[in-house]
Parts: structure tokens; C-alpha cells; sequence
């Protein structure tokens, strides 16, 4: 039966934490896409978060290091560690797009995929909080179900804004830069739905 010591919840902790992290850069990414003004201001918090995500995914790896019995298999706890740090990289390769990339305005498309993103980081803590209690957890699958769906949403978005864009007249350069920071924003759903099937995997492993 999968039962989780005190000491070993540690490293649930830490994923929620982490994901915490997630959900901050995302919430100031929409904000830099939503009100966007303090542009440089904005992308430097976000960068920090990042910064401060990596911290605490190497303080997952070092408890890994010092722990004889761990939770779930160590790779598990590495990889879904790496996932959700993947998470705060692609939301910082996305900000940083707006200052490389000298945008003047934002499309209203940059603006649904990032609603998405923050939707998407929120349902992933609460997969976070509950793994901890995976055997009767009544939130976990139906949680990890929402992240699958809200990124098939980001797929049809993505599309549409494609679309979209490649129909617009507008300048080429412009059509190049906004292409990049589309898939960039939709990289950032993928990392989400990334961290949520390692999850799915563990769970059918203790089911």
C-alpha cells in the first residue's frame, strides 16, 4: 500500500513550491501581456522566479541525493522536478521575446494563449498538492484530465492565431516575430501537459 512518511512528504512539498513558482511567472506574464506597460520591470521578475525555480529544483535533486527511501522512484521525483522547472523556462523564453523582439502591441490571440497559461499552471498545483494522497485522492486524475484539456484548448488556439497571423497583411518581419512568440506561449501549455502525464505514469504505477 503507498503510504507516505513525514519525512517523505518532503519532496511533495517541494513540488508544490515549485509549482507555486509556476503559477507566479505565469500570473506576471499575463500581466505583462494584459497591461503592457513596465515591460523591462515586468520580463526582470520573471526571470528572477526563473532563477529562483532553479534553486529549488536543485534543492530537490540534493534531497534526492541524501534520501534512502524515497515516496515514488527517484527517476520519477527527477524528471517531474525537470518538468516543472521546464515550465518556469518556457514562460521566461517567452517574456523575454517582447523586449528581443522590440513589441510595440500585443494581439489579442498572445492574450487567450496566456489566460490558458494561467489556467493551466493553477489545475497543475492542485496535481501537485494532491499527489501526496494519490491512493485516495478524489482530485488528482480529474485534475490532470483538466490540464489535458485546457493544452488540447491551446493546440486549437494556436492554430486559429497561426492562421490567423499568416492572413493578417501584416509586415513580414512582424508575421516572424509574433510566429515565434506564439510557439513559444504554446511551448509553455506543452510543458504543463508534460509534467501532468509524468504524474498520470506514477499513479498508474501505485494503482
Amino acid at each position: 500500500m503507498f503510504r507516505v512518511t513525514r519525512k517523505e512528504e518532503i519532496f511533495f512539498d517541494l513540488f508544490v513550491d515549485t509549482a507555486d513558482m509556476a503559477c507566479l511567472a505565469a500570473k506576471k506574464l499575463n500581466d505583462l501581456i494584459i497591461n503592457y506597460t513596465d515591460v523591462d520591470k515586468k520580463i526582470d521578475a520573471i526571470q528572477q522566479i526563473e532563477h529562483d525555480c532553479d534553486i529549488k529544483v536543485h534543492d530537490i535533486v540534493q534531497q534526492l541525493n541524501r534520501s534512502f527511501i524515497t515516496p515514488i522512484d527517484r527517476e520519477d521525483i527527477n524528471e517531474i522536478a525537470k518538468e516543472l522547472d521546464n515550465i518556469t523556462d518556457a514562460i521566461e523564453d517567452t517574456a523575454h521575446r517582447f523586449r528581443m523582439f522590440d513589441i510595440k502591441s500585443i494581439r489579442d490571440d498572445a492574450k487567450k494563449l496566456s489566460d490558458l497559461i494561467v489556467a493551466c499552471t493553477d489545475e497543475l498545483k492542485i496535481v501537485m498538492l494532491e499527489m501526496k494522497n494519490m491512493k485516495t485522492s478524489k482530485l488528482l486524475c480529474p485534475k490532470i484530465i483538466e490540464v489535458n484539456r485546457i493544452e488540447n484548448d491551446g493546440d486549437v488556439l494556436y492554430r486559429s492565431a497561426m492562421s490567423s497571423l499568416f492572413t493578417s497583411g501584416m509586415d513580414a518581419l512582424e508575421i516572424l516575430k509574433w510566429k515565434e512568440i506564439y510557439e513559444f506561449l504554446e511551448n509553455s501549455l506543452d510543458a504543463c501537459e508534460d509534467v501532468a502525464n509524468t504524474v498520470e505514469g506514477v499513479v498508474m504505477k501505485h494503482a
